[in-house]
């Protein structure tokens, strides 16, 4: 390839590439802006998941990652839920809240669920703590245990999108 006097660019037959490289576009992944929460979604509301193992259950948000997946748990002792990441998609905020003002979330971080496939002790002792934590403030409310013991379905003829939470 030459380049003529003019500055044009003049193109071998055989080769079709110009003699310039085009600069590649910025890709979406380092354009990314961080993960918005739910407005309906604040710390202590109950959320209803949607997807997994535990699809139908009802949960605690108790806070927003790092990574923009959402902090949940049953309580554990409750309805099985354990201290689990969820992505917002897959979660209907309620209405429902309980006070989550004293639970203490500052050891949990994105790290603290990369571990083995066995359940280690710290982890099991950190969901007691926060069981037991939830727990006195479920027993406020009456008929909250049994709220959050209750799995959610829909029957024939109910309209998601029509209903309030």
């Amino acid at each position: 390839m030459k380049k003529a006097e003019n500055e044009k660019i003049i193109m071998d037959v055989r080769n079709a590439a110009p003699e310039r490289i085009p600069k590649p576009l910025v890709s979406y992944k380092a354009n990314k802006k961080g993960t918005v929460l739910k407005k309906n979604l604040v710390p202590g509301s109950i959320v209803i998941l949607l997807a997994g193992r535990y699809a139908g259950s009802r949960a605690v948000f108790l806070k927003q990652l790092d990574s923009g997946l959402l902090l949940v748990t049953g309580p554990h002792k409750v309805n099985g839920v354990p201290l689990r990441r969820v992505n917002q998609r897959y979660v209907i905020g309620t209405s429902t809240t309980i006070d989550v003002s004293k639970v203490d979330l500052s050891n949990i971080s994105e790290e603290w669920f990369k571990h083995s496939e066995t359940v280690l002790p710290a982890l099991a002792e950190t969901q007691k703590t926060l069981d037991a934590t939830l727990l006195a403030e479920i027993k406020k409310v009456d008929s909250m245990k049994a709220y959050m013991k209750a799995k959610f379905s829909l029957k024939k003829g109910d309209r998601p999108h029509d209903m309030v939470f």
